[in-house]
């Protein structure tokens, strides 16, 4: 397959533009939050361990959205899921644990934004949000309008990364005023997400013929390739290339079906990971909070 997506040419491939977006944020990252900080705050700068999450999200926001993952997210719905499960079940996450505290009190805290983002993120709102957005996106008219032109998709993509962030503002916010979630709750959270999440996966997973015309040759293939192929590349090989297939080494039905087994499975172990670190995080504290035994405590004394 990588022999055959080369005919697309190095822009289609890498996404240099996007390459330099990318690096800017990380310059950007860089700057705020070391020789320029002192101009919005007296905070430390980021840990290690801040920085490398940082610079790991930029490196995984590159390689879902600029590297042949996106080309192939045209041609397979299998690596378009692989691509929209890694951008809303991680990349938050990431931005989250990179991000220092007091850059998201600025942005959360705004004038403007702070009542609609409180309202937002209110854990059944944000819930609801994200599930519905993501579950409406893959309803075949409306995924197969996104991929008609780079502003509806471009514009699509960020309203429900941005309702991705409200997702798991609840879980992994950094600003004490916003934690309003018990551990348990939080677990109750995400088993209510991956349980709707479910639903909208089985809707892919079972479906008797193929859904989306953006991944058929008869549909509008070409179209939705026209978001990731320079035109120049594309109207020279448009002659020469007869369709998803020509590229790909599963039927049409097959791509659909491991496309939603693979957004489903990726979904369920960052859910799980997440999960895991909420229970033990919790437990470890309970055993902090138990009192010791009367013989302990008298044999300590």
């Amino acid at each position: 397959m990588w022999l055959e997506i080369q005919i697309f040419g190095f822009r289609a491939l890498w996404s240099p533009y996007f390459m330099l977006f990318i690096i800017g944020l990380g310059i950007l990252y860089y700057l705020i939050t070391g020789p320029w900080r002192y101009r919005f705050t007296d905070e430390n700068k980021p840990s290690v361990k801040q920085r490398i999450w940082f610079y790991f999200g930029l490196l995984l926001l590159y390689i879902v959205k600029g590297s042949p993952v996106d080309l192939l997210s045209h041609i397979m719905l299998t690596a378009h899921m692989i691509q929209m499960a890694l951008l809303f079940f991680v990349f938050p996450i990431t931005m989250y644990k990179g991000i220092p505290a007091w850059i998201w009190e600025k942005i959360v805290n705004a004038p403007v934004f702070k009542h609609i983002f409180k309202f937002l993120t209110k854990p059944l709102i944000s819930l609801l949000l994200f599930n519905s957005l993501l579950s409406i996106y893959h309803i075949p008219a409306i995924f197969d309008f996104s991929k008609s032109s780079q502003v509806a998709h471009g514009s699509i993509v960020i309203i429900i990364l941005f309702a991705a962030f409200l997702l798991w503002w609840p879980i992994f916010t950094p600003l004490e005023e916003y934690e309003i979630l018990a551990p348990l709750l939080k677990i109750a959270y995400l088993v209510a997400s991956a349980a709707i999440v479910t639903l909208a996966c089985a809707l892919i997973i079972f479906a008797g013929k193929p859904l989306f015309k953006a991944y058929s040759a008869e549909g509008s293939w070409i179209q939705a390739m026209s978001l990731c192929v320079p035109s120049d590349v594309l109207d020279g090989l448009a002659s020469s290339i007869s369709g998803p297939e020509m590229f790909s080494p599963l039927s049409t039905i097959h791509d659909q079906q491991l496309g939603g087994v693979i957004m489903k499975s990726i979904q369920e172990v960052v859910y799980a990971i997440v999960i895991r670190g909420i229970y033990y995080a919790w437990a470890g504290t309970k055993k902090e909070t138990i009192d010791p035994l009367p013989n302990e405590a008298s044999h300590e004394s």
